[in-house]
């Protein structure tokens, strides 16, 4: 018998929790990354191109598995065949890995929400040193935005080799972090299905706040006209395309069980299809909603900077050349420089060293993603805005509701499944075990609160997924189409929506889709193959900038293992599988 589930109050409730989950700090972060990396405007040709080849086939995919089946990952691919249940450990493998290092992002948005309430903003300027009679050494070296996340918030360690002191302002906010996430999940999704409506709508909400004061903000224009100035040559590119596939198949969050988990709570006849659809929809238009809204933000900084630029330039010549005041301005200043050099060549060589070479182009194709642009690009452009206190408590807020919708996401593909055994459940209650599960996490993430944890987060975050998750779904997809069989798949479709699976979805699993994934699959190994010695960004605080090292013979070891350790549980979950079955065949031939 069927073991009797909770289910979402409504519809519109499941569609929220996944609007919740797939839209995440990837949107905000990486999408517009991609776009000034790839062809501004032309980038949005692969972009779509991919949303229809492999974001929504995959999506539908995995949303009608939950739905049908009934079950978390590993329960639902052990009942398309017991030879699978490798692949539903393999997600819960990854989800927890995911958990183990995402939620340090909500600990750092706590930090910075809490000192958005200080004025001025504690990184609108440069600390004072010890004697009080300049800046600080290390911030002068580089700005105060830096100085801020690089010091005061990370403390970083010079190397990965230099482990440090746990941070204790860190582990309590990424204590604190661990908490919300534990009342969110504590009863289900009773409480679930609360949180998800007020972490789905309100980043929308700050979305357009920002804007409409973006719009509003000097230079703002040059960065849209930036954006959306397509540079069709990049089209010719492979890695172009290969960045489209993976924004899409990473920003819809494929792979890690969580949108299984909650499609299993769905009614059996809720239309998984139009669903899919929606979320693919509004996943993609947020991506490029927020880019416009980060452009206008980068074409603020980026004009902010070359003006401020051109202004030291102008006060130096000025204070050298004994010049009257306004004989110098912005649109002369070309002009002046070259009768500068001509008519005072000696005074002008000694001051060449001194003199920038101004480029607003320069400025706009400085390119940032991840936490560079959460907290450092974004943070430069509020310090310089007026009324910065409240469009940074705005900001980091709404990364805490970016950050706790994806945690859900991630903590259901790990208690969904554990919740789903009788041996578990028999023995703890549901709180319990969401209790242990977040306490565990927690305890290991303390690692990434180290003076080299920020070092061990982007270990985690560039090869504990990667080519785990390609695998998974490249199994999922052969498992639907080609074991549990398309035909027999397409029929419990046809039950559960009343609606025929057009040719649409079935070309796209059957062939499109998995060779689009095999070929992503290809170029990850090759690219790690090719790239040799695996490197990592220190911080070298006596020239204030980021400086490349090798990762030493322990690191490596870590990443092998973590790449190892989920994409294993596939064929040793099938050979076991396998052994069982000859002992029990055996036991049996054996008694008769």
């Amino acid at each position: 018998m069927e073991k009797a589930r909770p289910l979402w109050d409504n519809p519109l409730q499941f569609v929220f929790a996944c609007i919740s989950y797939a839209v995440g700090l990837g949107n905000v972060w990486r999408f517009p990354y991609l776009c000034q990396m790839y062809g501004g405007g032309g980038f949005l040709i692969p972009y779509v191109i991919m949303l229809i080849v492999e974001g929504m086939p995959l999506l539908y995919l995995e949303l009608a598995v939950g739905q049908r089946m009934r079950k978390g990952s590993i329960g639902a691919w052990k009942i398309i065949s017991p030879y699978l249940c490798g692949v539903g450990v393999a997600s819960v493998v990854v989800s927890f890995f995911l958990s183990m290092y995402y939620n340090v992002i909500n600990a750092w948005a706590f930090w910075y929400l809490f000192h958005s309430f200080q004025d001025p903003l504690p990184w609108a300027t440069c600390p004072l040193n010890s004697n009080r009679t300049g800046y600080e050494e290390e911030c002068e070296k580089t700005s105060s935005t830096q100085y801020f996340w690089y010091r005061q918030t990370l403390n970083i360690s010079p190397s990965l080799e230099t482990s440090g002191n746990l941070q204790w302002e860190q582990a309590l906010c990424l204590t604190l972090a661990w908490l919300v996430v534990y009342l969110c999940i504590l009863r289900g999704t009773a409480s679930t299905g609360k949180v998800v409506y007020v972490t789905a709508s309100l980043p929308y909400c700050v979305l357009i706040i920002y804007l409409i004061r973006g719009l509003t903000l000097h230079g703002a224009v040059n960065g849209l006209i930036y954006m959306f100035t397509p540079k069709l040559e990049q089209l010719s590119n492979p890695k172009t395309w290969i960045s489209a596939a993976t924004q899409i198949f990473f920003s819809l969050g494929l792979g890690f069980g969580s949108l299984i988990a909650f499609a299993s709570y769905n009614d059996p006849s809720n239309n998984c299809e139009r669903h899919a659809i929606i979320v693919s929809f509004i996943n993609s238009t947020t991506s490029i909603f927020a880019s416009i809204v980060t452009f206008s933000i980068y074409g603020f900084k980026a004009t902010f900077n070359y003006e401020s630029c051109i202004n030291k330039v102008i006060l130096l010549l000025m204070n050298t050349f004994d010049l009257e005041e306004g004989s110098l301005t912005a649109d002369n200043l070309s002009e002046m420089k070259d009768y500068l050099m001509a008519a005072h060549p000696q005074e002008y060589a000694q001051l060449s060293p001194q003199l920038k070479n101004c480029s607003l182009e320069a400025e706009l194709d400085t390119a940032v993603q991840g936490t560079g642009l959460a907290f450092i690009v974004y943070s430069e452009a509020i310090k310089n805005m007026e009324v910065s206190q409240l469009y940074s408590v705005l900001y980091f807020a709404m990364l805490l509701m970016l950050g706790i919708g994806s945690m859900l996401g991630n903590i259901a593909a790990i208690l969904t499944p554990l919740t789903d055994s009788k041996a578990i459940t028999s023995r703890f209650s549901k709180e319990v075990i969401s209790g242990f599960v977040c306490f565990i996490n927690c305890i290991i993430g303390l690692i990434f609160t180290m003076e080299a944890g920020n070092y061990w987060f982007d270990i985690f975050n560039d090869y504990a997924a990667t080519l785990s998750l390609l695998l998974i779904v490249l199994v999922e997809t052969i498992a639907v189409c080609y074991i549990y069989g398309l035909r027999r798949f397409e029929k419990d479709l046809h039950t559960m929506i009343g609606r025929k699976l057009n040719w649409y979805w079935k070309t796209m699993w059957a062939f499109a889709s998995p060779l689009l994934i095999i070929s992503l699959f290809i170029f990850y190994l090759t690219d790690y193959i090719l790239t040799g010695t695996l490197q990592y960004q220190a911080w070298d605080s006596t020239q204030g900038q980021l400086v490349t090292r090798d990762y030493p013979s322990y690191a490596l070891a870590v990443i092998g293992l973590l790449v190892a350790s989920s994409t294993m549980c596939i064929p040793l979950g099938a050979l076991l599988t396998f052994v069982r079955k000859r002992l029990k065949r055996e036991r049996v031939s054996t008694v008769a």
